[in-house]
């Protein structure tokens, strides 16, 4: 148990709630400490146990104001989030450890993930087709007479090639595009969901084909679901979402979120690690939580902490009132972009000041996810009353909430307005001025030309004088206030330079908050309200994008209002949608080719409208989602809001935009409690059903897993074959012979690719053995939960250096026959003819991202040690962490200095009482003797090695 019981005490008002109070066993340094630090030190509290979590880690988080920077600490995170496939491996470990347990003659029953793990399945397709949707949508207002469906034909035809996967084809304002950077390239082919019109969510027609591989993707997954089923059942502390939920995945990870955990009546903070690259959001909702690779979690589930320098902590300082017309998006994104700067990057970022409690908890949690994009670890948002709120209609129920906020109170977890709480310390301080941050729209002709909307009128009439280029249009001064009379459906109308004739309110997909199209409907709800009209030749559209904004349309009430103005749904693809985006009126397009006239269209939505727009419509700009709406109504770019009304209403009176302008408080008012609070409630009716498909998969009722001998995608892994009760002393490794000698910097991606399998390679041969053709061969990604496939893709990379072969090729030399073999192969010789191996390494072995298979790989190849001459950190501990020994070169030495060639035998002895940092001699079979650094850092790392790695290790607790 941990040394700091003392300090455990019941919570005031709910006696029988018991949790450590932090806050007096840190004092007055606790209460400088930045709330996310406070975070770490709480669980370092709560996992001491002079092992794993030591007193001195503790102190060292204490003293964080010396410390940062310049110590490690141990995170012992309270929950993992895996996302789709990656995790695999992880549930297969523990499957196959239950095996291994029971062979052991222990209980397989006691053998379950140290923490709550939750996998979301659904990587839901309704995001990734709305981004499509936007790529490939018909011309809203398409002046060439092109169907809309001919536009369609590349979506449809291989809707599993969603061309926004990571390739970052889409840039929406919010670089939505990106939206998949860690994971994985196959992220894309595990859709089972049929397309859905975004807006109706009803499934689009499909040709035949496309059905059929649908039911032969779920085919595909199918023994993977099977697998992740029988894992929810048999496993404490493991569950699952379901795949076809159908709910944007911001909303699945916030339905998965605790802020506080409450165990048999414990209570401590919620924080989390996960595979999944939006795991930051969480931090908007005050949970310390950030993204890591596959082993990483792997090693939470299994009761490791994590490692981490302890982090600095920028504060950044909320200060000021935004301007009324500044949107969420106009603030997450100045917020965003204020803080790309370089002091930023690798540390933690807080949020302070007064101007915190004006951002909902959507755009904290938006600004929290994009934190890839100005490179910090996280950036946290203590929970303060606005959190409170947004929980109460998230469904926590009262008691619960009650109960949060004294323990947040009493750790001094909660962040105050009013009171003069003294504000932590921070490393530095970046102070932001809400007041600053100005509506801009971009346009004429590109993007980045931007303009405050308060200056929209002076800038058109400089593009007007200005001559042609990137803005101007160079219309001679005579002709600038030229009028064309139309005559329209009836009645006349007057075209000037400036005139708006397409307005389309776009959703800038998923990364953005979608209370900017709720802010568009409230703003049209109250022009309806005010008798304000479009005028009908104008293409007014509107497209929801994805169902998360479909449901802040719909449940709010604002849709009718929308539509009044002329913002008609259209989808893509979808029969009820596709028919309205028409070309504009020809009496329209006549008038403007013959007077010369400069018209615009105004859009929301996505940044690359050049050319998107009809060929007569010579002005094109980006603007929020309300401010479509406004400009479509005022019918012309050519109006200062400040002094000019938007148009007449009822009784002819002049409406301006102020009048009918939502505040962000009626935004955030109608967003929480209609819209979110009906979000929560429909999740939890599904999760609570699960789906047909889901309920209806068949998954194995027994205790341990049946492995299926025939399976391509998930084999027992042979990690544990000699588990045995008491960990052996390490066997010196002798008369080892050379797998392969490599240079410097190989990276975890030549170790252990990705991508795709290369016909030629060694788990081609295997995929080919089973009865698969090349078609079937899926890539390394998607197959690693078969270890068999893994293994033989170790060293497969084609770029492979090795000095024995001489050129770029994923082969080496089987040095007793002389043959040139695939990796695998000379590996697999030399584990039949007992000989084992070690890698000769330069500088920087391991770098590049974290891959579950690059330390298992090597392992399984007979890899006992490997000789380089200085290692990537994170990789040197995962090395360790399955049982291979890191030994390095002293400094200035290696194998050439040492006059080694690679085709020596190897011949190392390990002491029985190692030490870190311990100096081991190896002597070679041509008579050369030489030491190397053994680069274990600490008794922890010593432990695990003795016991053939962490798996091991977790292992034996259980016999």
């Amino acid at each position: 148990g941990s040394p700091y019981q003392p300090v455990i005490e019941a919570l005031e008002n709910h006696p029988q709630k018991k949790f450590y109070n932090v806050s007096k066993l840190g004092g007055i340094k606790y209460d400088t400490l930045p709330y996310s630090i406070r975070v770490l030190f709480e669980s370092s509290v709560r996992h001491c146990d002079g092992f794993l979590v030591k007193e001195t880690d503790v102190m060292n988080i204490l003293d964080w104001k010396t410390k940062q920077n310049n110590v490690e600490v141990p995170f012992c995170p309270a929950r993992v989030v895996l996302q789709d496939f990656t995790g695999i491996p992880a549930m297969v470990d523990f499957a196959a450890m239950r095996e291994a347990v029971r062979n052991a003659g222990g209980d397989p029953m006691n053998v379950n993930p140290a923490c709550p793990t939750d996998l979301t399945v659904d990587h839901s397709l309704q995001i990734d087709f709305s981004k499509c949707a936007i790529q490939n949508a018909p011309n809203p207002g398409g002046g060439d007479s092109q169907k809309p469906m001919a536009k369609l034909s590349p979506l449809k035809a291989q809707p599993r090639k969603l061309p926004c996967r990571g390739q970052t084809a889409c840039k929406g304002p919010c670089g939505a595009g990106d939206s998949s950077r860690s994971s994985g390239q196959f992220s894309a082919q595990i859709e089972n969901t049929p397309i859905l019109c975004p807006f109706h969510l009803q499934p689009v027609p499909e040709p035949e084909t496309v059905l059929k591989n649908q039911e032969m993707e779920f085919g595909r997954n199918r023994e993977r679901l099977q697998f992740f089923k029988w894992s929810s059942k048999v496993f404490k502390n493991v569950s699952i979402i379901p795949p076809e939920t159908g709910m944007a995945h911001q909303v699945n990870l916030e339905y998965l979120s605790r802020v506080v955990f409450d165990i048999k009546d414990f209570l401590y903070p919620d924080s989390v690690v996960g595979t999944d690259s939006h795991t930051t959001m969480v931090n908007g909702l005050g949970i310390l939580g950030w993204g890591v690779g596959g082993i990483e979690t792997e090693a939470v589930m299994l009761g490791m902490p994590l490692t981490l320098t302890l982090p600095e902590v920028i504060g950044c300082e909320l200060t000021g009132t935004a301007s009324p017309l500044a949107t969420s998006i106009d603030i997450v994104l100045s917020i965003t972009k204020h803080l790309r700067q370089p002091d930023v990057a690798g540390k933690f970022v807080e949020f302070f000041g007064s101007g915190v409690s004006q951002l909902s908890v959507a755009d904290r949690t938006t600004i929290a996810n994009m934190c890839p994009e100005y490179g910090a670890i996280l950036s946290f948002f203590p929970v303060d009353n606005v959190t409170l709120k947004h929980l109460k209609h998230t469904g926590f129920d009262e008691a619960r909430l009650e109960v949060m906020e004294a323990y947040l109170k009493a750790v001094k977890l909660f962040r105050n307005d009013e009171s003069s709480s003294r504000e932590p310390e921070y490393s530095q301080v970046v102070q932001i001025n809400l007041s600053s941050i100005i509506p801009h729209v971009s346009g004429p002709k590109r993007s980045q030309d931007r303009v405050a909307v308060n200056n929209m009128k002076g800038d058109f009439q400089a593009c007007l004088n200005e001559k042609s280029g990137v803005k101007g249009f160079q219309i001679a001064v005579e002709k600038q206030n030229d009028i064309v009379p139309v005559q329209y459906e009836g009645n006349e109308y007057k075209l000037s330079h400036g005139c708006i004739v397409i307005a389309a309110v776009i959703s800038c997909t998923n990364n953005c908050n979608p209370s900017v199209m709720l802010a568009a409907g409230l703003l049209a709800k109250k022009a309806v309200e005010a008798g304000l009209v479009v005028k009908p030749y104008i293409r007014t559209s509107l497209s929801p994008g994805s169902g998360m904004v479909t449901h802040y349309l719909s449940s709010s009430g604002v849709l009718r209002y929308l539509s009044k103005l002329g913002f008609e749904v259209v989808g893509y693809g979808c029969s009820t949608c596709v028919g309205n985006t028409a070309p504009l009126p020809e009496a329209i397009r006549n008038a403007i080719k013959q007077g010369d006239i400069i018209a615009c269209g105004v859009l929301s939505g996505t940044k690359n409208f050049e050319g998107r727009l009809c060929d007569c419509v010579r002005a094109n700009y980006l603007a929020s989602p309300p401010l479509v709406v406004a400009y479509a109504i005022a019918g012309t770019v050519r109006v200062d809001f400040e002094t000019e009304p938007l148009g007449t209403g009822f009784n002819g009176r002049s409406i301006y935009l102020r009048d009918i302008w939502p505040t962000r408080k009626e935004v955030h008012t109608v967003e929480e409690e209609c819209v979110i609070s009906s979000m929560f409630k429909e999740l939890k009716e599904k999760m609570e059903k699960g789906n047909k498909r889901w309920n209806l998969l068949e998954a194995p009722e027994s205790n341990l897993f049946p492995w299926d001998l025939k399976s391509t995608y998930i084999r027992c892994p042979s990690f544990f074959d000699k588990l045995a009760k008491e960990p052996v002393s390490p066997q010196p490794i002798e008369n080892a012979h050379v797998l392969l000698y490599l240079g410097d910097s190989v990276t975890t991606d030549h170790i252990s690719p990705a991508g795709s399998i290369a016909r030629s390679s060694a788990a081609a041969k295997y995929l080919t053995s089973k009865g698969l053709t090349p078609r079937e061969f899926n890539s390394y990604g998607a197959r690693r939960g078969n270890d068999a496939v893994m293994t033989r893709g170790t060293f497969a990379n084609i770029k492979l250096l090795n000095k024995f072969i001489g050129k770029p090729a994923p082969k080496t030399i089987h040095f007793p026959s002389g043959q040139t073999l695939d990796v695998f192969e000379a590996a697999e010789l030399y584990q039949k003819e007992g000989i084992p191996v070690i890698i000769l390494a330069g500088k920087k072995y391991g770098l590049g991202s974290s891959r579950d298979w690059a330390a298992k790989g090597p392992f399984l190849l007979g890899v006992k040690a490997i000789l380089a001459e200085s290692y990537e950190k994170v990789h040197k501990s995962q090395l360790i962490g399955i049982g291979i020994a890191p030994l390095q070169f002293h400094p200035g030495q290696n194998p050439s200095t040492l006059g080694l060639t690679g085709r020596e035998q190897f011949s190392i002895l390990f002491p029985p009482d190692l030490s870190p940092g311990m100096t081991l001699d190896i002597k070679t079979n041509t008579g050369k003797a030489f030491s190397v650094i053994a680069l274990f850092e600490n008794d922890m790392e010593i432990t695990l090695y003795k016991h053939g790695g962490s798996l091991n290790f977790v292992a034996r607790r259980f016999l």
